[in-house]
Formats: C-alpha cells, structure tokens, sequence
C-alpha cells in the first residue's frame, strides 16, 4: 500500500447503545462509505462504500443472469404524458416527484419526470418490441439511479437520490408472472441472509402497504436494532394493470389479442444500511466477509532498523490473496494502534499482524472482527486459517442476526397486549388479523406501527385489533 500522508487519530463514534442514529451517521462518514453533497438529501459514495456496493450488486446480477435475465438501460427523463397513463401508480408517487421544466434556456412544453421508478418508460418499450407470444417472456433488469424527493433523510436509508437495480417482465400468463414475483423474492432473500448476513422474514405486503398500482407486493424485512422494521427488497405483481396502461399486447398462440401480465422488482442502497445497522459496533463498521472489500488486511510492525518484517508481511500477503481480497498496509507514516482502528472502523473482516517476533517464530496473530478475539497461528497455516475464520466470520453474523431477531419476536392475541408491544418498539409483533385496511390505519395512529408482513399462516380467532374475522397472521413493526 503506498504511503500517504497520516490522518489524525481516528475520533471515538457514539455509542451504538446510546444513540443508534447518530452513531449510524457517524460510521458512515468515519468509514468512508459517503460524504454530504452540497445538495440537501444527497450523498457521494465514495470508492469505499462503492466498493461494498459493487460487492452486492454482483451477487444479484450474478443470480439474476443466472435465472435467464438481461441488463438494459432506460432513460432517466420521462414526459408527464407517459407518467400519467397509470393513475394509481401517479397518485402514489406525486408527492416525491422531480420534475425538469426547462432545458438551457427554453421552458419545456411539457413537464420531463427525473424517474422515481421506470415503469412508464419500461411499459412505453415494451409495447413496441412485444407482438407475439414468441417475444414472451421479457425478462428485463437494470442498474440505475432514481430520484424522490424526501423530507427527512439519511445516507443509504433514504436519499433523494439512489441507487439500485429494478427488474421489468412481462409473461403471457398470470401463473407465469406470480411465479417470477416469487422466484425474485426467494432471491432477495437468499441474498440478504447468505451474503448480506441479514435474517428477514419474507411474503405479502398489506393492501395499504402494496406498490402503487400492484395487484400484489411482496417483500423482505430485516429487524434492526432499535427494534425498527427495514423493508429491504420488494417484488410485485401487476396483473394487466401496467399492459392496460401502456399497450402492451401480444397475439397468442390462440391468435387473439392480449395483454401482457408484468412485474417488477427492486433493491436499493438501503439494503447496506441496513448491514451497517445490524452487525456495526461501538468500534465501527463490522462487514460480512463476502461484501468486504478487503478481507484481510495485513500489518507489519516493524522494530526501528528491522529488514525482515516488512518483506514476511509482503510474502504473507501473496499467500493470503488466492484465498481472500488482501490489502498489504505498509504505510510507514501511520503507526500500527492507528492501522488497528482505522481498519476496525471500516470493518475488515480479519486483521493480520506479523513482528519480529513473530518472524522468528513462525507465526501470525489473527485478530477477528466481529468478536476482536485474536490467535496465534503457525505461519504456514495462515491461509487455510484465514480462509475458515471468514468462513465462520460470515455464518457467525447470520446467526447472531437470527438470534436477535427471534428474541425480539412476539405473538399476541390481545388488543391491548398487541399495542403495549408495538408502543415499546422492541421488534416484530405476530397476531391474527382481519387484513382490513381501515384497521390497520387504526393500528397506526395508535401505535405508529403497520403491517410489514401478510398472510404468515392461518388464523383461527378474530383480528387481535377489531371485531372482524382474522384472515391470517401478520407482522406488525414500527419502521424505517
């Protein structure tokens, strides 16, 4: 790593116990993922939370080409004409939209919406390039930015501008379509426990919940530790609605006309604030080792006048890297405690030290992490060693998220019992409910919770809230 110049001490963070909010901010910015742009609500990923980004992004994009979908880009730019076709869909995001109205110095003759999500744009296409049933199905994903414009902010959980991918299809069939809905959220899920270390539940959103202009939304949510709800993908089922909309037709197999049946599916940036949230710690950043940039970082601690340190470290570095992402700090202005923090803040998986002593004795130290224990071990060891300690590192985290969020799991069946637990904020809530809109309108002015997950299982009794008859059990939590 080449020298550059030392920064300060890196600044003690809040304690996480103590004020989660400002200790979340606080690790952003100390860990160098993001920096506050001069636009209110907008942030710079720096190359660091870049990285952690890219590292997400490719292991959906892997999971999404390998399940027969594409990347495409669409415009940002969307004339109010085509925005307006889908009245719902319009109505639910008219409050955040931003609009262009002026191109140099000419006022536009028509209003251009800055996307606050593409199906407009994507349902426009789509009625062009589909025809026949032989185009079907369209199996479309794209990595983009978008733009809402939201009052209160905070880096990665909500910005005015993000980033995240949206996949687009269209099926001939409702079967077809309901099942892509399904595959996609199985997918989210797998990655946000099997990558991200996230324990969600997963399944239906509520009526009041659901996508504007959804038939059905489906989605994940991951327990935080303010016992706050965070949806962190969403999977939706359109029906016709979008194709109604949007012309999208096709002539069958039965030469008639159609309408396509389509969806869509989403993650966003605010799935990394949510790692942030879930597994950081007083000292920082705690990253999962499969989305950490650098898995291991190397330190020598050479002695004044010592020669053989910092070529060992550099040796031990070329062995670690065919097993993991391995960054050699050689710096010699910075000293070692520095190094420690610095990487602890940024939550790099395994830190490896290595001293006179330890050349002389054939060994490494190996500091975790996630739990800050450190071992000894035999310098020909250190990479096998490595590689199981991400190993472990990773499925420590998943179940230490799962723990937590079974502990803060309760199921009640009294209304009064129901609103004291969703009043405390301490996590998910599980009752029998009626699915009735109006009833969970109720819910929230009384507890400023909603539902965050569906049609769980059966329910027996009646809604734990108001007299109707329980259509199911659900999850009720406050919420980011």
């Amino acid at each position: 790593m080449a020298d550059q110049t030392a920064k300060k001490e890196v600044k003690e963070i809040p304690r996480k116990a103590d004020d989660l909010s400002d200790w979340y901010t606080q690790v952003c910015l100390r860990a160098e993922l993001v920096d506050y742009a001069p636009v209110r609500g907008c942030i710079v990923l720096r190359p660091y939370g870049f990285a952690v980004w890219e590292m997400i992004q490719a292991a959906l994009d892997a999971r999404f080409k390998a399940t027969g979908h594409v990347n495409a880009y669409f415009p940002l730019l969307i004339p109010e004409s085509l925005l307006t076709r889908e009245a719902e869909h319009v109505e639910g995001f008219a409050p955040e939209v931003a609009w262009v109205t002026q191109g140099g110095s000419e006022p536009l003759a028509e209003r251009l919406a800055i996307r606050p999500t593409s199906e407009a744009i994507i349902g426009t296409m789509y009625a062009k390039w589909i025809q026949s049933h032989r185009d079907l199905p369209v199996l479309v994903n794209q990595w983009c930015n978008v733009v809402r414009w939201e009052k209160a902010t905070r880096p990665f959980l909500r910005t005015l501008e993000f980033l995240w991918q949206e996949g687009h299809t269209a099926h001939a069939t409702r079967a077809e379509a309901a099942a892509e809905v399904q595959q996609m959220l199985e997918i989210y899920g797998e990655v946000a426990e099997d990558v991200l270390a996230l324990a969600v539940i997963k399944g239906r959103k509520s009526e009041n919940e659901k996508f504007a202009g959804a038939e059905a939304t489906f989605a994940i949510e991951a327990l935080m530790p303010d016992g706050k709800a965070l949806q962190a993908g969403t999977s939706h089922e359109f029906g016709q609605n979008f194709s109604q909309a949007y012309g999208i037709t096709f002539s069958d197999v039965d030469e008639q006309r159609k309408h396509a049946f389509t969806t869509s599916w989403g993650v966003s940036w605010r799935i990394l604030g949510g790692v942030i949230m879930m597994h950081g710690d007083d000292r920082g950043l705690v990253l999962p080792p499969l989305i950490a940039p650098h898995q291991v970082v190397v330190v020598p601690i050479p002695k004044k006048g010592d020669e053989a340190v910092v070529p060992a470290a550099r040796a031990l570095a070329a062995e670690l890297r065919p097993v993991a992402r391995t960054l050699l700090d050689d710096r010699a202005n910075a000293s070692a405690p520095w190094k420690f923090n610095e990487w602890e803040m940024r939550g790099v998986p395994l830190r490896v030290e290595i001293g006179p002593r330890d050349v002389a004795a054939g060994q490494v130290t190996i500091a975790r992490r996630d739990t800050l224990e450190k071992l000894t071990v035999p310098r020909a060891d250190a990479a096998a060693r490595a590689a199981e300690l991400l190993r472990e590192i990773q499925a420590a985290l998943l179940a230490k998220a799962r723990a937590f969020r079974d502990e803060h799991t309760v199921e009640v069946s009294d209304k009064e019992v129901l609103i004291a637990a969703l009043r405390k904020q301490q996590g998910f809530v599980l009752a029998p409910w009626c699915e009735a809109p109006e009833c969970e309108l109720e819910i929230k002015a009384a507890t400023s919770a909603v539902s965050r997950i569906v049609g769980v299982a059966p329910a027996q009794n009646g809604c734990t809230f108001c007299d109707r008859p329980a259509k199911s059990k659900a999850y009720f939590a406050r919420s980011y």
